[in-house]
C-alpha cells in the first residue's frame, strides 16, 4: 500500500487542532523557573541582611514592583520578597529560602492572579493558599498572615469572574483560621459599573500605578496595627 502524503494544508489543520485542544492557557512554569530570581534575593541578603521579625511581603510581580514599601510604611521593618510572575505554589516551594529565615511576625501575600491566568480554578487557588499557610506554620507556628485579595485589572478583565469567585472562598476560609486576615482591595479598584478603574494601572493594564498601591496601603495599615506594627 502506498502511504498517503499529507499536504501542508492538512498539517496546518492538524497543528491548529492540537493547539485548540491544549486549552487557552499555557502550562505554568515549574518553580525552578524562578531559581535565578531567588538566588539573586539570597545573594543580596548576604550583603545587606534584612530585618528579623518584621513584615515580609511575598508573592508575584505586584509585590516585586512595590519598590516604595519602606516609604509607604514608615517605621515598620519591611522585607520585599516578591518575584517574577509567580504563583502561590512558587512562594511555598521557596519558603525555606525567602520567608522562614527572617522569622517574620506578619507575612503579607499577594498571589493568585497568575494562578487563575495559568488555568487554575478558584478552588485550586484556595487549596494552594491552604498549602502555603500549612508550610509556613510548620516552621513559624505563631506567624500571622494577611492575604491581599486578587485584584481586578484591565489586562485580565475576561478572567475577573473566576478571580471574583476565588476571593470569597479565600475570605470565608480565612475567617475560620487563627491569625489570618483577608484584605479586600478589589472593591475599591472597581468603578461604579464594576469594571477596573483605568487610572490605577500602567500601560500594560496589569501592573499598578501609585494610585493603585495607595488603595493597598490604606487597606493594610489597620492590619499592621492589629499585629503590633505602628505605622508612623
Amino acid at each position: 500500500m502506498v502511504p498517503k502524503v499529507i499536504s501542508i494544508r492538512e498539517l496546518l489543520a492538524i497543528a491548529l487542532l492540537l493547539l485548540a485542544s491544549s486549552g487557552a492557557h499555557a502550562r505554568p512554569p515549574p518553580p525552578q523557573h524562578w531559581q535565578a530570581d531567588i538566588d539573586a534575593l539570597v545573594a543580596h541578603d548576604s550583603v545587606q541582611p534584612p530585618p528579623q521579625h518584621g513584615v515580609l511581603f511575598a508573592g508575584s510581580s505586584s509585590i516585586r514592583m512595590w519598590t516604595t514599601l519602606a516609604r509607604d510604611f514608615p517605621g515598620v521593618p519591611v522585607i520585599n520578597r516578591g518575584f517574577g510572575g509567580s504563583a502561590i505554589a512558587d512562594s511555598t516551594y521557596y519558603a525555606d529560602r525567602i520567608i522562614v529565615p527572617y522569622h517574620p511576625r506578619l507575612v503579607v501575600l499577594y498571589a493568585g492572579d497568575n494562578d487563575i491566568d495559568e488555568g487554575d480554578t478558584p478552588s485550586q487557588v484556595l487549596d494552594e493558599f491552604k498549602t502555603f499557610v500549612a508550610r509556613i506554620r510548620r516552621s513559624l507556628p505563631a506567624f500571622a498572615i494577611a492575604y491581599i485579595s486578587i485584584k481586578p485589572s484591565l489586562a485580565r478583565a475576561a478572567e475577573w469572574p473566576r478571580m471574583r469567585e476565588a476571593n470569597p472562598q479565600i475570605e470565608n476560609w480565612s475567617r475560620t483560621q487563627r491569625r489570618i486576615t483577608y484584605v479586600d482591595i478589589a472593591t475599591k479598584m472597581l468603578d461604579a459599573q464594576g469594571k477596573p478603574r483605568p487610572e490605577l494601572f500602567r500601560e500594560d493594564g496589569l501592573h499598578m500605578r501609585p494610585a493603585g498601591y495607595a488603595i493597598w496601603i490604606e487597606a493594610l495599615k489597620p492590619v499592621l496595627a492589629r499585629n503590633g506594627f505602628a505605622v508612623q
